[in-house]
């Protein structure tokens, strides 16, 4: 049945490229209108005071809706962009303008569900079909060789059951021209309308992170093609500092402007023309941890979020606010800590070792509730995506996946393998940098003539330890 006006609703998929609502309604329909629905309860205050979406997340997705709408102009459309509760505008605009179908991508936590449910709900009420696509993983949930509800538990199993049984699926081709009615598109929002001001470039930022599709093909141009960095990803991908340590892919993934399944054919095209080794593997390998945590939300539903996560265990978390605040600051007196969180607060960006080293620390060494971390990290991470996200907070916290009971990082271990000139505390934490060599990380192991002699000043020029951290 060819449908004259169809609705395409944009969620976390701005993109044109290997989209599948895209593409089907382009198919089916002789008008297309293009929608993104910025939702006031993205960004409401959680209940420590924390906006659910920080400044440097809400100018990631400004960005990457921007070039979303420039580059549908491009193809003789555009975006009609909406402020609102999407369940409610939707049906109103499909009601005004004749729509026949509203196509979208399916998401699997429960707020975004709940929007969905009701939208559907809205729109049957008004006799208008919803059409829903799964396009946000490698595998596709239809190709796994085990029902969603039967999610292998661990990470290894899941991944060697997806490679031997599941195929991954080809990426549709984007449209090339589409057809839309001639109305009132609307304009972008000011950040201040979500009482956020623009953040500041920080000068330290070793990537400028802007969002979009556009953006994010060219950083994979650039990572993969003209620094050839992907045949040494798996040697360098634990850095702490520099553009090209690791692909950095993660921010565009999480709104979609990168398609997991268009990454993995340019690897694949990478070890045709370049060369195939581990590195190039342990990308995809990385995008695999992603369906994972994806299809593990599914399965579980809200017990992601709640305190005894997937494994039920028993409430022993401090609920400390000025602890939690330190943390949050980069106000722990451990160096490796503070610059960690002090790149995350100056750039909404953090390496995958920091993020790991900063939840252990909270969790283990604050014992602090993990899902205020999870909250701040939901705040601050342009690349936050609610499942990894919840996912590797529940499996730091010990009550997720994880057949390792205890994930204790000894940071001066880490600090150690990952950090020993101590570069990435020189950079972030200058007041330290008179400190010699390794010693920049334990500041709290000098005495008190040898931080003289390099005018650091304990409770002064930087803070005590919060806690007595073991030695390695």
């Amino acid at each position: 049945m060819n449908y004259k006006r169809l609705l395409v609703w944009f969620r976390n998929d701005l993109r044109l490229h290997d989209h599948a609502a895209l593409f089907s309604a382009v198919e089916k329909g002789d008008e297309i209108i293009p929608v993104y629905c910025f939702d006031p309860r993205q960004f409401k205050s959680l209940d420590l005071g924390i906006p659910k979406t920080g400044s440097h997340r809400a100018k990631f997705l400004m960005e990457s809706v921007d070039n979303l709408k420039k580059k549908l102009k491009e193809l003789g459309s555009d975006l009609l962009v909406l402020e609102g509760h999407p369940e409610e505008l939707i049906p109103k605009i499909a009601r005004e303008h004749g729509v026949h179908g509203v196509y979208f991508s399916e998401e699997v936590t429960s707020e975004e569900k709940k929007v969905e449910e009701a939208l559907e709900s809205a729109l049957w009420k008004l006799g208008i079909e919803t059409f829903t696509f799964w396009q946000s993983t490698l595998f596709h949930m239809e190709d796994l060789p085990f029902p969603v509800n039967q999610t292998p538990e661990v990470f290894t199993q899941f991944r060697k059951e997806c490679e031997k049984f599941s195929k991954i699926r080809k990426t549709y081709p984007k449209p090339q021209k589409i057809n839309s009615p001639n109305i009132n598109w609307g304009k972008m929002p000011l950040l201040s309308k979500y009482g956020l001001e623009k953040p500041a470039n920080s000068s330290q930022a070793v990537i400028v992170f802007e969002g979009g599709e556009d953006e994010g093909i060219r950083r994979l141009q650039t990572y993969f093609w003209e620094n050839d960095c992907l045949k040494t990803y798996k040697e360098t991908r634990n850095g702490l500092l520099g553009a090209d340590y690791s692909s950095k892919f993660s921010a565009w993934l999480a709104l979609g402007c990168l398609s997991p399944r268009f990454i993995y054919e340019e690897v694949k095209r990478y070890e045709r023309e370049r060369k195939k080794n581990q590195s190039t593997y342990w990308l995809i390998f990385e995008l695999i941890w992603r369906d994972y945590f994806r299809f593990i939300a599914k399965k579980h539903g809200n017990k992601i979020f709640q305190v005894s996560g997937i494994k039920n265990t028993v409430d022993n978390w401090v609920r400390n606010e000025q602890l939690f605040q330190k943390w949050t600051e980069g106000n722990t007196g451990i160096p490796f800590i503070d610059a960690n969180m002090r790149e995350l607060n100056a750039t909404g960006f953090m390496s995958n070792r920091g993020r790991q080293n900063v939840a252990s620390f909270l969790v283990n060494d604050l014992n602090i509730d993990w899902r205020w971390g999870a909250a701040y990290f939901e705040s601050q991470l342009i690349d936050y995506d609610v499942c990894s996200n919840w996912g590797n907070w529940m499996y730091v916290a010990g009550v997720g996946n994880d057949p390792r009971e205890n994930r204790y990082f000894n940071i001066l271990k880490q600090a150690h393998n990952y950090d020993r000139k101590g570069e990435y505390i020189r950079h972030w934490i200058p007041e330290l940098d008179p400190i010699q060599g390794f010693d920049i990380h334990q500041p709290f192991e000098l005495s008190t003539k040898q931080l003289k002699e390099s005018g650091v000043s304990l409770g002064g020029t930087y803070p005590h330890p919060m806690v007595k951290i073991p030695k390695f």
